[in-house]
């Protein structure tokens, strides 16, 4: 892994973004702003699957009021997606938003752009500019034809310049294309020319299949490279998901751990047990928990055994009978699959009972 690039780091209330902070994960909501509780339910899910950063949509006044009782009622900072009207984001700040995603440039005169940088800065507040390959300025699109990586990064640097001339620079900055390639390139580019720090994402990557991989791939190729401060998959999903899928994609590159890795066979020929419900079950037992625990579950005589004694807790099953270990040791031998399972999860609930008393 390259070395990670030297950013600026700015703060959204205590959340760090850039510099020497971790990758900081993120995630939007889907549900109707204006419906405070929908959205305060949905914000508390995200949290507990590790969310650190929560953006939310507000398309008019209504929406804009709402903000400021969901602020009252969740832990996590709270950014606002603004496009046109400059008073939605005036008003957002008043109610204690910690940062907006708006372009500059789509807000009006300069009278509008002044206004809001000047309450941004009152409010301590952080200003994301959002460039995406479906909404670029006319111009640039004549200019290069296309969303090219080069047009998303001279939209980008435009609006940023409109915050600098202000003195403003508690500023990150996304590039995103629906095209995997285009975006790793545009941030590759963007990355060589500022020292603000960028939020990373591809966007309308589809499903949650699809979205994961096309995700996984643009997202972990710029992570690789040191690029990235702060990101969100981009899913159509329940927003959830998309926080899974980044801790996933971090634990993968080793720039994050939350929560157990839960490693399982592929199945095979050899499994003779249904090892695709019982690693489910283990998941969904699972889900909401942080301990920082390597589980294993495995189903073939080839690499299950070993597989599993590597784990902090292992199930290696097999025809009619199974093992559990733990830390290397076997410590149940259990007959059939479902009280194999049964065992298995009484073992993993002490096990968990136990990290949380340390």
């Amino acid at each position: 892994m390259n070395t990670r690039r030297t950013s600026r780091q700015i703060c959204l209330g205590g959340v760090r973004v850039g510099g020497d902070a971790p990758v900081v994960v993120q995630s939007m909501t889907n549900t109707d702003t204006r419906d405070v509780d929908a959205t305060v339910a949905q914000i508390e899910r995200l949290v507990l699957r590790g969310c650190e950063l929560v953006r939310v949509a507000v398309p008019d006044e209504t929406a804009a009021d709402a903000v400021a009782r969901i602020r009252a009622r969740v832990s996590v900072p709270l950014i606002a997606d603004i496009h046109f009207d400059y008073r939605l984001a005036l008003r957002v700040l008043e109610g204690g938003v910690e940062g907006l995603r708006i372009n500059p440039g789509n807000i009006g005169p300069a009278a509008h752009v002044d206004a809001v940088v000047d309450a941004a800065r009152a409010h301590h507040a952080v200003i994301r500019i959002g460039v995406n390959g479906g909404s670029l300025e006319k111009e640039l699109l004549r200019k290069y034809g296309s969303p090219t990586p080069e047009a998303l990064v001279e939209s980008a640097l435009g609006h940023v310049r409109l915050l600098e001339r202000r003195h403003f620079y508690d500023t990150k900055i996304s590039i995103k294309s629906s095209s995997v390639l285009e975006t790793i390139a545009a941030y590759e580019l963007l990355a060589r020319q500022c020292d603000y720090p960028l939020h990373i994402g591809v966007t309308e990557a589809g499903g949650l299949v699809r979205g994961a991989v096309k995700s996984s791939v643009g997202l972990g190729i710029l992570l690789w490279q040191g690029i990235g401060d702060t990101m969100r998959v981009s899913l159509t999903a329940p927003p959830e998901e998309e926080v899974t899928v980044a801790y996933e994609m971090l634990r993968a590159l080793g720039l994050r751990r939350r929560g157990p890795e839960i490693i399982s066979c592929p199945t095979c020929g050899r499994t003779e047990i249904d090892l695709i419900g019982m690693a489910r079950q283990v998941e969904d037992r699972l889900r909401h928990e942080t301990a920082d625990i390597k589980v294993a579950v495995m189903g073939c005589v080839v690499n299950g055994p070993g597989e599993a004694r590597e784990a902090d807790i292992g199930l290696a099953g097999g025809r009619d009978k199974g093992i559990i270990f733990r830390k290397g040791e076997v410590i149940r031998s259990v007959r059939g699959q479902e009280a194999l399972l049964a065992a298995f999860m009484e073992e993993l609930t002490r096990l968990l009972q136990e990290k949380g008393r340390r």
